[in-house]
């Protein structure tokens, strides 16, 4: 099955159309004023979707969908975001009305965010009754939706309100051989396989940068959430949020150039730095803290990068690690405004390293290929003997 990338980008605009025609739903039934904040396409395991929701407590409204499109649409609120929305449309009503209430929203909401993709497609997509849900985890898909063998397409919007803290997110997952059908035909798509196949290679990578922060520090480290997202580029920074980081960012050139970003969240890196370099500090990033941090870098990054290498037969250099301490979405933006001068819209290969030590310790690499470059190695990819690319990947390619 072929995917067009040009067609990706049209259906993300339409799921970003169909979230701005949901939020103003909200408000126009409940008066809550909200936006649309970020709106994006990701390939990832049903585990790693489900990994996101595990120990959280929300409440979702769940739609199947059939006719042109198949697959399901589930709005997610937290708890409390959940139990405002019920109060606004009912007020001081008995819990059974509130929930009814919250379908009919739900319904009215996944409308208007269908509606665009039916009327671009010029076809008919029918919608099932809205489920409500109230669970944690693993039950805001449908089993039929996470025990599928492949990777799954995730459309996914994150709507905040602009001044009550009620955000909640729409998640739209389409079966693949229903989008694949509404892909218009072209001799340059590339086919779910090879994604499919480049996102486990990016794991792998991800993997062998866990195995050097835990041979460096002593930590016990894994890979918990790995994914490619596929995003306008304007959108980046807003996906790495205005939370504080301390990493390292490198260019990586050769067959495949891009950026590769390494992002601690200020409690790991300080924890990093105190493994590596045990002095004390007076509250400011030392050369010597600051060294510590880019040589951990450079050594994920020669992780991570070999792996393509090995698989591509092809040398992928990279430049010295550069020191950053700011905001997420501060650390983006300079390279995201060097990309946007070659692309509107971006593959982030997004992994997030993460154990217990004392508290959660947490990593986020983020890969940031040219476009056409990636383009151009996926459609080299030989996928015959994709089913042995965890034991030898250099096979695949």
């Amino acid at each position: 099955m072929q995917i067009d990338v040009d067609s990706l980008q049209t259906y993300n605009e339409l799921a970003r159309e169909g979230a701005h025609s949901a939020a103003r739903s909200l408000s126009q039934l409940t008066g809550i004023e909200t936006r649309v904040e970020v709106t994006n396409l990701s390939l990832m395991t049903p585990s790693d979707l489900q990994y996101e929701y595990v120990g959280s407590e929300f409440s979702a409204i769940r739609i199947e969908l059939d006719g042109a499109l198949v697959g399901e649409t589930v709005l997610t609120f937290d708890t409390d975001a959940g139990d405002r929305i019920a109060e606004s449309l009912t007020p001081n009503g008995n819990e059974q009305l509130q929930r009814s209430s919250i379908e009919e929203v739900g319904n009215i909401m996944t409308s208007g965010f269908i509606d665009g993709w039916a009327d671009h497609l010029g076809e008919v997509i029918d919608s099932s009754p809205p489920v409500f849900i109230q669970g944690s985890g693993m039950d805001v898909l449908t089993a039929s939706a996470i025990s599928r063998d492949e990777q799954l397409f995730v459309f996914r919007s994150r709507v905040e309100s602009t001044a009550e803290s009620i955000d909640f997110d729409i998640l739209f997952v389409p079966d693949r051989t229903s989008l694949s059908s509404v892909t218009r035909p072209t001799d340059e798509g590339i086919s779910f396989r090879k994604l499919e196949v480049f996102n486990s290679m990016t794991r792998n990578g991800a993997e062998r940068a866990a195995e050097n922060i835990t041979a460096m520090t002593g930590f016990q480290t894994d890979v918990e959430i790995n994914r490619m997202k596929f995003v306008p580029i304007e959108e980046i920074p807003v996906t790495v949020g205005d939370r504080r980081y301390v990493g390292t960012v490198m260019q990586f050139c050769g067959k495949l150039n891009g950026y590769l970003v390494i992002l601690f969240d200020h409690p790991s890196a300080e924890a990093v730095v105190d493994a590596l370099v045990p002095m004390e500090t007076d509250g400011e990033w030392s050369e010597m803290e600051q060294s510590a941090i880019k040589e951990l870098g450079n050594i994920m990054t020669s992780g991570f990068i070999d792996g393509w290498a090995n698989v591509l037969e092809s040398s992928i250099d990279h430049t010295p690690p550069t020191f950053v301490s700011d905001m997420g979405s501060a650390i983006m933006s300079p390279i995201v405004g060097r990309m946007a001068q070659t692309q509107d819209h971006a593959f982030v290969l997004d992994s997030t390293i993460q154990t217990d030590n004392e508290g959660t310790f947490r990593c986020e690499m983020l890969a940031l290929p040219n476009g056409t470059e990636l383009r151009d190695v996926l459609c080299d990819l030989l996928i015959e003997r994709a089913e042995k690319t965890h034991v030898d990947p250099s096979e695949v390619f």
